[in-house]
């Protein structure tokens, strides 16, 4: 199968190393920029659409433009389409895959979640038998990298930024990753192959910049360690989701995944709880799962066929959890308990809903943290 990478950076690369090393794929045109940077280069996109072999198209590029448009051009040429990009593929997943129905062709996106870890064709593998029942995990290892180096070295929040940044594990501009919009996209993208559903970002997000060494500290001497977790889960046609801070005992999986590492865990009837584990981004583990997805196109290989038209509704009182609110003041309430740690008061809340806690916390600025209850 002959094919053309868009955009030849960390993961366009990684596609391209690993590519070249199999036989039955051969990369026939990479769309760059800079026409140096390797010989099969080219900065025209209609000279790709225009080629009748490449087959198809792997976009590597990130954000929402141009990539929205050159992947619905190749479609539109019938050529499949491979994607790693959350971003893109959270807003406008529906209109990929109507119009590579339309044209015959297919649209994966395997590396778009977890990296080189294999969760979505494992939920597609699992929808075939039953439905799932919810599923929660550490989607980013930016922010996983931030929290495990507060946690084990007992740094401030912007100085364990600074590390991811030096070790190329955050961009400059990290808000996708520490206000929790990446997160948000990979829930998106999970529940549309759990739940055959495409929602959108309305559920609560909240940024993991608020938390300090203060935090961090007070969290260790009560036997808790603070992830990032996105989550969802549904009832009938209504689901609840959430990107934000948990709590998890030290001797939970969760609190024992370091560094960049991301977990996912996915819930059913006969599996009970299934954990996959693994590099969530990176050069080579995303490429390795872009390069599964060409091998199942060519193979014809399907899992579970994707469909998105059932619909749902966000409902902010499906379920009741506890939470911890940290203020530097008092709030007035009917918490469980209020503990006082130098000049932070820790408020800890009885089971309520997302609407109870939203309430609550009025976009405030209060550190909001949820106590898991896996």
């Amino acid at each position: 199968m002959k094919i053309a990478i868009l955009g030849f950076g960390t993961v366009g690369s990684g596609v391209y190393e690993i590519a070249k090393t199999l036989k039955n794929i051969e990369v026939k045109k990479v769309l760059e920029k800079d026409l140096s940077k390797i010989n099969i280069a080219t900065d025209s996109y209609d000279e790709i659409i225009n080629d009748k072999e490449i087959e198809l198209v792997v976009e590597c590029m990130g954000g929402l433009h141009p990539a929205y448009e050159f992947i619905m051009k190749a479609i539109q040429n019938k050529k499949s389409v491979v994607s790693a990009n959350k971003a893109v593929i959270a807003k406008y997943l529906d209109e990929f895959l109507k119009t590579s129905k339309e044209n015959n062709v297919e649209f994966r996106f395997e590396a778009s979640v977890g990296g080189g870890i294999p969760c979505l064709a494992s939920i597609q593998k699992i929808r075939r038998v039953e439905n799932i029942d919810k599923f929660y995990g550490i989607f980013n290892g930016t922010s996983n990298f931030i929290l495990d180096n507060m946690y084990r070295l007992e740094n401030e929040f912007f100085r364990s930024l600074k590390s991811a940044q030096k070790l190329g594990y955050a961009e400059a501009d990290p808000s996708a990753d520490i206000d929790g919009y990446d997160v948000t996209n990979k829930v998106i993208i999970n529940f549309a192959l759990a739940y055959d559903g495409f929602i959108k970002n309305e559920f609560p997000c909240f940024t993991m910049k608020n938390i300090t060494k203060e935090d961090i500290l007070y969290f260790k001497k009560q036997g808790f360690v603070a992830k990032y977790i996105g989550e969802a889960t549904t009832k009938s046609n209504e689901y609840e989701a959430s990107v934000m801070l948990n709590l998890f005992p030290i001797n939970a999986l969760e609190a024992n995944v370091l560094s960049n590492y991301n977990i996912i865990t996915v819930q059913s009837y006969t599996m009970g709880e299934v954990k996959f584990y693994g590099q969530g981004a990176g050069k080579l583990p995303t490429a390795n799962a872009i390069i599964q997805d060409i091998l199942d196109i060519q193979a014809k290989i399907s899992f579970n066929p994707i469909s998105i038209e059932k619909k749902y509704t966000y409902s902010s009182n499906l379920f009741k959890h506890k939470y911890v609110i940290r203020s530097n003041e008092e709030l007035k309430g009917n918490f469980e308990r209020i503990d006082r740690d130098r000049d932070n008061f820790y408020h800890y809340t009885k089971e309520i809903t997302q609407a109870d806690l939203l309430k609550l916390v009025e976009e405030k600025g209060y550190l909001v943290v949820k106590l898991s209850e896996y």
